[in-house]
């Protein structure tokens, strides 16, 4: 097998997929498929010489056991158009490869991200780092979107003076803030992107990364469906026990009280419920 055509990945490359107000992601290229994976897992045997239901069983098999290595022979390239502050999270991801467009070479569009009103939220009491699914007011909506509008024009009006200055372009862009959209070339083997999506598609992660995540799983089913099929019922849906927790779950299925108490107790039942709701 030279070459790995995947006919539903061709017919949507270079497509938009529109996500936030003024956010894309576009597959722009890819390298091999789920039949890649099986190939490189079977190296002695030709192609054809399994059936669908074997290769999906044997990347199953795979992905369960953590035989990573014949993922990384799928590689996805994305074009992406984010906010700043969610390419400051994607960017921890640095087992990719990633171009962004540059602010000292080019002039930033006017072009910020503006949450929907339903994304206006206020902090969470016991998520430090997250919203709360507390309801607010239309008023407060209507004032913080507005506040958040009039920072992102006066901003953008003073980056505009600057440049028409004749100022340097890469010290007219530093009190531009982290709303504006910019622009990245993402390259992501498969194995690393189904890490990404662990991370990003999870509850606990910021909604609008969540939002690229969810468009870019759909893409990578485009790929490799057989794979992302087994990676949502391995990984995505699925819980991890720590060797007290798997104590805990014999003991209760052999009708023995729970070890547990405490945070463990809690962080268990979590565990539990999170699988529930998966």
């Amino acid at each position: 097998m030279a070459h790995c055509i995947v006919p539903e990945a061709e017919e949507i490359l270079d497509k938009e997929f529109k996500v936030l107000d003024k956010g894309f992601v576009r597959l722009v290229d890819y390298m091999g498929g789920d039949a890649r994976i099986v190939q490189a897992a079977r190296v002695s045997y030709g192609a054809g010489t399994k059936t669908v239901r074997e290769d999906a069983g044997l990347i199953d098999y795979l992905l369960r056991n953590q035989h990573t290595s014949p993922f990384e022979q799928v590689v996805l390239t994305f074009h992406i158009k984010l906010p700043i502050f969610i390419a400051r999270q994607w960017v921890r991801h640095r087992t990719a490869r990633m171009n962004e467009i540059s602010g000292r070479y080019s002039v930033m569009q006017n072009e910020f991200y503006l949450p929907a009103d339903e994304d206006v939220s206020i902090q969470s009491a016991d998520n430090k780092q997250g919203r709360s699914t507390e309801a607010v007011s239309q008023e407060f909506v209507g004032t913080t979107k507005e506040l958040l509008a009039k920072g992102q024009e006066e901003a953008y009006a003073a980056y505009t003076q600057l440049v028409e200055s004749g100022l340097a372009r890469e010290i007219a862009r530093i009190n531009l803030p982290l709303a504006l959209y910019t622009e990245i070339y993402w390259q992501c083997d498969l194995h690393n992107l189904m890490h990404f999506l662990k991370l990003r598609l999870d509850g606990h992660a910021q909604k609008e990364i969540r939002d690229y995540g969810k468009v870019i799983l759909e893409i990578a089913r485009k790929v490799a469906p057989l794979t992302i099929a087994s990676f949502e019922n391995n990984i995505q849906k699925g819980v991890s026990f720590s060797g007290e927790e798997l104590e805990a779950l014999r003991a209760v299925m052999e009708g023995k009280e729970n070890p547990l108490s405490g945070k463990k107790l809690e962080r268990f039942t979590a565990k539990l419920e999170q699988g529930i709701q998966k």
